[in-house]
């Protein structure tokens, strides 16, 4: 399975503290009927890390349905416990996800041997193509290309890397380490297009969410070759993708689609709503880019 093009790391909407299944099949289809190319659910922007193991399982199990094949389906499912990770990755193979984003353990840091252990024992325990995520400011971790290498050697499944340092020369290392094979993915909306031009074969985007037209587009343009318009919807997209980290994702973005009028206002513990000088200026961007 090659995943490639934009994929969208969604929300889960919520509503009087369970997860609201009709509006996230709504979101699911919106997204697929406006040209995304592929759906994460459970990852960071999914606030997975408040999710009981029954939820994550759950809303792995719908978007596999609401997908429906249409769109291949790439679940968050790691931890930095190995076994919970084990357990996750189960979960979204049982449920019918074509493959598993792992993030590299947060909070305890592994050395470079452990990274490699950690993700073996995942793919031994449940054999499926997964994409390592690579996330620094949110885990104290960051993988360099050489230990990027040495897991892809010790563990083939892993098919690809979700890069969110914003590192252009990091990531052109690994590019150059990894060969033209390996999937690329952008875990950062501002960097996207300069990834692209390095060889990199797409994104795993949060601004997707609200403008999955735009981002699809972007990525499209650029493998077409047509770099003026790849140019244009990176820069259109740009003052969007702000005001998306306003405040720790996904707190700016489950405001916008509230004001979109397409999920409701519910975040869970420890986040809390947008503050009201930051929803005056998300509000402004929304409605420059004519989406409330």
């Amino acid at each position: 399975m090659q995943f490639k093009g934009a994929f969208t790391a969604l929300i889960t909407p919520f509503k009087n503290g369970a997860v609201d299944e009709d509006a996230y099949r709504r979101h699911i289809e919106w997204q697929i009927e406006q040209g995304i190319n592929g759906l994460v659910p459970c990852g960071t922007t999914g606030e997975s890390a408040t999710l009981s193991h029954a939820e994550h399982g759950e809303v792995i199990r719908i978007c596999v349905e609401q997908a429906k094949g249409r769109v291949p389906v790439l679940a968050g499912a790691g931890s930095n416990n190995t076994l919970e990770a084990i357990e996750l990755t189960r979960y979204a193979k049982e449920a019918g996800a074509d493959g598993a984003l792992l993030i590299t353990p947060y909070y305890n840091k592994p050395t470079p041997a452990g990274l490699v252990a950690h993700f073996k024992a995942i793919s031994q325990s449940v054999p499926l193509p997964f994409v390592l995520y690579n996330v620094p400011s949110r885990t104290a971790l960051n993988v360099l290309p050489a230990t990027l290498k040495a897991i892809k050697d010790a563990v083939p499944e892993m098919v690809g890397i979700k890069e969110a340092t914003g590192n252009l020369q990091q990531i052109s290392d690994m590019i150059e380490v990894m060969g033209p094979d390996f999937n690329m993915l952008s875990g950062d909306d501002f960097t996207v297009l300069p990834l692209l031009s390095l060889g990199g074969c797409g994104v795993i985007s949060v601004v997707s969410n609200i403008v999955p037209d735009k981002m699809s587009g972007m990525v499209k343009a650029s493998n077409d070759g047509d770099m003026k318009t790849a140019r244009r919807l990176h820069f259109e997209m740009q003052p969007l993708i702000r005001a998306m980290f306003l405040e720790t994702n996904p707190i700016p973005l489950k405001t916008s689609l509230t004001l979109m009028g397409r999920i409701g206002p519910e975040l869970r513990l420890p986040l809390v709503d947008l503050l009201p000088e930051n929803l005056d200026k998300l509000k402004g961007v929304l409605k420059g880019n004519g989406l409330i």
